[in-house]
């Protein structure tokens, strides 16, 4: 087994922070009042267009509050229509969604569709693309799916993405050649709502700061976690860093299901299942392998990648990855191992006899290769056109547990006051953290391309002391979050826009 370093898993698109940070627009004289493209404008409507829209398929969610099972604990939770996940969304890529939530809930709320080039009326983030649906009121989302590929949809309104509001979005390809006969479809999710309190009773104990305690294990992995109401200590990774959490859950959820009771996917022995991964977690990174297998992983936030095989995978959260593998004979345990919080989630694939692992069962995978961003390139046809940018934007990600003062370019939830692109630019983001902690950055409404090997994401690690440079086309105008995906990092300020001029 080769050894396991945070720049030799994940240096894909980094270089070091040079000293003294980097130069960041973020002056009043560097970021003048400009008149930018809102979400009614005719040139989202023209962008819409462009995309020649498909066939409509509708769908109905209903955003509620009811008890949900999770195969022993019953927890009361929100949920779209009583289950985590929810049921997903399946359509052909160019086919419309037209979606109907009706809010139940007594919190207003909204649906972003993530990872999807959409048009920019309906991205779902409040203040920015549209108003909040308000208790008892139903919004009707209506878009194009441009792309094929593993998305998922959550709600982008305080911190409601850490209960049970998130469900696949399948967008499928109709000329893809199918070199799997089945497909499972598997979310990740860290559970604490409704067992030890609230998403917003943690943001609360967290924005009251951690400057007395201990929370970095600074790469002993021997170190044990503490647990500090809401708060996790001590949660290190070779890979992640001294901090590669803050939240304690008392559950790890795959497919809605907790370890001792997890689901089973049923096969025969020889079988090639295609796996969509997808990480709906608060503030958890996942290692996910399956027991005696080899990943081969095929796509990235739904865009593909020239195949290569791994033992495990690294999913941040909001990150999607494809894999392909061909099933053994027997049962086996797919664990997804709450990266540095030293607790597991599973499910369950069996092919054959046999009696299932324990439920704290480790596979040797876990500890084998971990997939990093420099083994992926964009498949063929994948790739952004070779381009130099027009646009650098420097965006600092600053803050700390301390005061937990998370905010990019020392402005937290900076939605006023975009960064200007103007359309048919190559812009680059120049993502740099300076600090212990990692953070897994979005983008809405586009899809980026790491630049140093153009693999293309929507949401992508961003470690500690380090700066990873990504690239888009500004092909898709309106205003446009880029956030940090951990969900209490966002919530304390670490968003911003990005805005087409007009």
């Amino acid at each position: 087994m080769r050894a396991l370093t945070r720049r030799s898993l994940l240096r894909g698109g980094a270089v070091a922070l040079p000293f003294g940070g980097l130069a960041a627009c973020s002056s009043d004289e560097e970021r003048p009042a400009r008149s930018f493209v809102e979400s009614d404008s005719d040139r989202v409507a023209a962008a819409e267009a462009d995309r020649s829209p498909g066939p409509v398929r509708e769908f109905n969610l209903n955003a509620v509050e009811s008890e949900v099972d999770f195969g022993g604990p019953t927890v009361t939770t929100w949920s779209y229509g009583g289950k985590v996940p929810g049921d997903p969304i399946r359509l052909s890529k160019g086919e419309q969604v037209k979606a109907t939530i009706v809010n139940d809930l007594p919190d207003p709320t909204t649906i972003h569709w993530h990872g999807v080039q959409l048009r920019c009326d309906a991205d779902g983030v409040p203040d920015v693309t549209q108003a909040a649906i308000a208790p008892g009121e139903t919004f009707t989302y209506k878009f194009t799916a441009p792309d094929p590929g593993t998305y998922w949809f959550h709600p982008h309104v305080g911190v409601q993405l850490d209960r049970g509001l998130y469900a696949p979005l399948i967008v499928e390809d109709p000329d893809e050649p199918a070199d799997w006969d089945l497909e499972w479809t598997v979310v990740l999710d860290d559970w604490m709502d409704g067992v030890t309190g609230t998403p917003e009773d943690v943001l609360a104990q967290l924005r009251e700061g951690m400057g007395g305690m201990d929370h970095g294990g600074h790469g002993d992995m021997d170190m044990e976690t503490a647990v500090d109401g809401h708060t996790l200590m001590g949660a290190s990774s070779d890979i992640l860093g001294p901090d590669a959490g803050d939240v304690h859950y008392p559950h790890h959820l795959v497919n809605g299901r907790v370890a001792a009771d997890p689901e089973v996917f049923e096969a025969d022995p020889g079988a090639r299942v295609r796996i969509r991964l997808i990480n709906a977690g608060g503030d958890t990174a996942y290692r996910v392998a399956l027991a005696g297998h080899r990943l081969t992983v095929t796509h990235t936030d739904g865009f593909p990648c020239a195949p290569v095989e791994t033992d495990s995978i690294l999913v941040g959260m909001g990150e999607r990855y494809d894999a392909i593998t061909t099933l053994e004979d027997g049962v086996f345990a797919l664990v997804a191992e709450a990266e540095g919080k030293r607790a597991r989630g599973r499910a369950l694939v069996r092919t054959g006899s046999g009696e299932a692992p324990p439920a704290d069962f480790a596979p040797e995978e876990l500890t084998g290769h971990v997939l990093a961003y420099d083994e992926l390139e964009p498949a063929e046809g994948a790739a952004l056109e070779a381009r130099e940018p027009d646009r650098t934007i420097d965006l600092e990600l600053v803050g700390g547990m301390m005061d937990y003062d998370w905010s990019i370019n020392g402005r937290p939830h900076d939605l006023d006051n975009p960064y200007a692109i103007e359309e048919g630019e190559r812009v680059r983001l120049r993502f740099a953290n300076g600090h212990d902690m990692w953070h897994p950055m979005h983008l809405h409404g586009h899809t980026f391309a790491l630049a140093d090997s153009g693999l293309r994401k929507d949401t992508a690690i961003v470690l500690p002391g380090q700066t990873l440079e990504v690239d888009f086309d500004a092909v898709n105008p309106g205003r446009w979050m880029v956030h940090c995906h951990n969900v209490y990092h966002g919530e304390a300020g670490m968003m911003a826009v990005i805005g087409y001029r007009v």
